[in-house]
């Protein structure tokens, strides 16, 4: 089954600091995902992933400051939009020292293993923000004892 992908013009919306896309009402019911589905976004060429949201009563997709940085959008830019219903979950680097743990405890691994991506990448996410060997070596323990007690987070 191939994912669906619909296509609209629209301009970048900015409200201080913060930039996105409003995505019409008509475009989600054509994606058919729900009312807050993760896309695969392709901006005037450019691709990444993002969940849609809700803001304001609008459907909005958030364009960070690196895809800005990146791409040079600006609030008030026109913009070509194609949004493609993710199918696949978003691809995460495992540290090797964090694999080497989980690898050490397999039923700290299987508890890993079955936690939803989201969950995943929070714990991933916080071992890779570690700024001294100290604290990432702490976060990776606390996160296998966790899982040990059968703790999500």
């Amino acid at each position: 089954m191939t994912a669906k992908t619909v296509a609209f013009d629209t301009t970048v919306t900015a409200t201080g600091n913060n930039t996105s896309i409003v995505v019409p009402d008509a475009v989600i019911t054509q994606l058919d995902a729900g009312k807050r589905p993760a896309v695969v976004v392709n901006v005037n060429g450019y691709e990444y992933r993002n969940t849609v949201g809700v803001m304001g009563g609008n459907c909005t997709i958030s364009i960070s400051s690196d895809v800005r940085k990146t791409t040079g959008l600006k609030g008030g830019d026109p913009i070509h939009v194609e949004l493609t219903v993710a199918t696949t979950p978003r691809e995460m680097q495992m540290p090797a020292d964090f694999e080497a743990a989980l690898a050490a405890d397999p039923q700290a691994r299987v508890f890993f293993t079955q936690l939803s991506n989201g969950l995943q990448r929070y714990h991933v996410d916080n071992i890779n923000a570690a700024k001294t060997d100290e604290t990432r070596k702490r976060r990776i323990e606390k996160a296998v004892g966790l899982f040990l007690e059968g703790k999500q987070r």
